[in-house]
Order: C-alpha cells, then structure tokens, then sequence
C-alpha cells in the first residue's frame, strides 16, 4: 500500500501514544480509505483524527491516565466487503470500544448494518453523507459529525441560481453518496427554475472518460456538475472535459475537493464548489490546531474528523468507561446542550471537567449540535477556483 511522507508520519505518532509499556491503554479503531477513491483527502482527514486522540492521551486525563491506541483499518470506500471485514476486525481482535469511520456512504451503511450495530459498537463517521443514513436502523449506535446530502443539494442549487447559471449537465460517482446528493440537487435546481440537460452516473475505475464527456457535452449545456470522487472518476471526468474542450466551467461537491484537482490546469480557475464548514470561531480554532501539527488548511472533513475522534474519547470519559453500551449511551449527552463549551484544543479541560462530574456542551472544531437521529445540520463554505487554488468566498 502506498503511504504518504504525511501519512508515514501519522503512524509513527500514533505508535508514540503507547510507549509507556505500564501505563494502561484502550483501542479505538480508525476505519479510514487509506486507498480508494479518496486517498488524496483521507490521508489529512485520518491525521486529522490523530491529533484528537494524541491530544486526549498526551493529557493524561482520559481515564486516570489510560492511553489511547489507534487500531487502523483501510476501508477502501468503494468496497463494501472490504470494509465489512475490516471492522470485524477492529471489534474482534483489536477488541475497539469504537469506531471513527468509515469515510464513503456505501462503505458506512454496510459496516453499520452489519458489524457495529449487531456487535454494539459506536460508529462516529466524519464524511458518510447519504441522505438514506439519516433513517438507517442504528439503534443509536450510529453518528456522523457531517450533515446528510439533502442539505449540500439544496446549498449548491442555491448557489448555481443565484450566479445565474440556468442550466447544468450532470454526472456522478454510481453508488450511494452520488445517487443521493444528484436526487437533492436536481429537484433542488428544478424547483428554483434550473434545467437540468442531462444526469448521467459514471463509474469510477476507468481509464477514459471520453465517451461519457461526449454524452454530457451533447446536451448543450456550458457548465458541468460533477459530483464524484477526485481521486477516481471525477477526476477523470475532468481531465477528459479539458482535454476535448467540452467544458472548463464546473461546479463541484465536496468529494472533488484536493490540490490533484486544481492542477489539472488553469482553465478551472472560476469553477466552484462546496465543502461542509460553519466557519466562526469554532473553524478559527481548528485553523490555528491544524496548522500547529500541519495538517493540510481548508481541506473537506478536518474537522470532522478530529470531532468524531474527540466525541468517542469525551463519551468514555463521561462513562467513566470503556464499556461500549456505557460509552454510546453518553454520545449525546456530550455534544449537546447543556454544558461548558468545548473547542478543538480544549480536550484535557473537557476531560477534566467530566471527570468531576459536570456537563460539557462539546462545539469542537465544525460546531458539534446533533439532531434526534445523531447527525448535524451545519454549512457549507462556498470555495471559488481563483489561481490554482481553492478560496473561500461565502458561507452557506
């Protein structure tokens, strides 16, 4: 497997958190696609995760000192089975008392209905956005620090119409996050007046994506919404677009957002897209921690990753346990109201404050508020393709 200097780095720092050899320790799994569709992002998101639980064992708070050991899995994201196995794993040999992850929608929904829920495992992903999760049977051991693709639809619909752009050509990744987000966007953008030429699914995987640039272009439309993975076929949508001419105005989802895309040339300058961020003081704080352990500034789902880790600790804690039933139980109770607010580089105060018993009212680093089925309704960061990189130019 192919790791990153980044990547190689993160497990060298997560081996450091149990080097006490008589200090106790707990495992928590990491179910990240370490390869896949995704490898350019998850490698940050991963890392991101890191930073909570180095921060919580470094403390020394979490549970009278106990120390925090990252049992790591590669969920792979497009293979359901793959990442199946790989938290049976975690749950049956690496004995997690949760679980960060799993990163893909379709990956998410096999894992919990089939491994975590049946074991009594929590599962926090911190990208999985399908809008079908937002009903999936979980018996509440299933949460996401990211809101469902319902609402990002709806945002990029907005955004398309208020720049004017009338009508759009479609494509997206075949599988469970693209078939949700297009379903939200298109009877979003028809409801506001937007035409939609033609939707098209593509499949990731391939080596030429010109038959399906062709089709996309034929519909007449001068501005291309791809919703996909940028490491796989969106990525190959892309680059098949500008090299045929078909298209160099695009609008992007979050899963298109990494620097392999806007180096693919200068014609994307003024292509834009959106990525799950509320921004304010909670984004001002993971900025300033992100940038203190490098990890990569405005990148999808940092954040995120960093509270799904942080709330798995913060639940322990607040159970005075490592009992999975006794750790889910505090899962809520935690990140919401009431309670001192807790930031993104605040872990030891909130495990402090836990340990004596009072309540804590965890924000993190993208504004933590769980709904009655365990996931957030947060914004979005509309980010404008300006000189090669990604800027943010608004808050949706």
């Amino acid at each position: 497997m192919k790791i990153n200097k980044l990547l190689g780095a993160v497990f060298v720092a997560s081996l450091s958190l149990t080097t006490l050899v008589d200090a106790k320790s707990v495992s928590i799994g990491s179910l990240q696609a370490l390869t896949g569709p995704l490898e350019s992002l998850i490698v940050h998101m991963s890392a991101s995760a890191d930073v909570a639980a180095r921060e919580a064992s470094d403390s020394g708070k979490f549970l009278g000192g106990t120390l925090i050991n990252i049992a790591r899995a590669d969920s792979r994201c497009i293979e359901a089975d793959v990442a199946v196995a790989e938290a049976e794993r975690l749950i049956n040999s690496k004995k997690v008392i949760a679980i960060m992850g799993p990163n893909c929608s379709g990956a998410t929904t096999a894992v919990v209905n089939n491994v975590t829920v049946p074991n009594g495992v929590v599962t926090i992903s911190p990208s999985a956005t399908s809008p079908a999760l937002s009903t999936i049977e979980d018996r509440g051991f299933f949460f996401r620090t990211v809101s469902s693709d319902a609402r990002q639809g709806q945002v990029i619909a907005n955004i398309a119409i208020q720049k004017g752009v009338k009508t759009v050509a479609l494509t997206y990744t075949n599988n469970d996050y693209g078939k949700g987000l297009s379903n939200t966007f298109v009877a979003a953008y028809e409801k506001l007046g937007g035409t939609i030429s033609i939707s098209a699914a593509h499949e990731d995987g391939k080596a030429d994506y010109s038959a399906e640039v062709a089709a996309l272009s034929a519909s007449g439309a001068s501005v291309l919404a791809v919703f996909g993975y940028v490491d796989q076929g969106g990525k190959g949508i892309v680059q098949a677009s500008l090299d045929t001419g078909a298209f160099d105005s695009f609008i992007f989802a979050d899963g298109m957002f990494s620097d392999s895309l806007t180096k693919l040339g200068a014609e994307l300058n003024g292509s834009w897209g959106t990525i799950p961020s509320n921004g304010g003081i909670a984004d001002e704080k993971w900025q300033k921690i992100a940038k203190a352990n490098n990890i990569k500034i405005g990148g999808p789902y940092l954040g995120e990753s960093y509270d799904a880790m942080a709330l798995i600790v913060l639940s322990a804690q607040a159970a005075n346990s490592t009992d999975r039933i006794a750790l889910k139980a505090q899962v809520m109770k935690v990140a919401n109201a009431p309670g001192e607010k807790i930031y993104a580089g605040e872990l030891a105060k909130g495990l402090s404050l836990l340990a004596q018993g009072k309540q804590i009212d965890y924000v993190g680093a993208s504004n933590i508020e769980f709904n009655v089925v365990g996931e957030v309704e947060g914004a979005y960061k509309e980010k404008l393709i300006v000189n090669g990189q990604f800027k943010t130019i608004n808050i949706h």
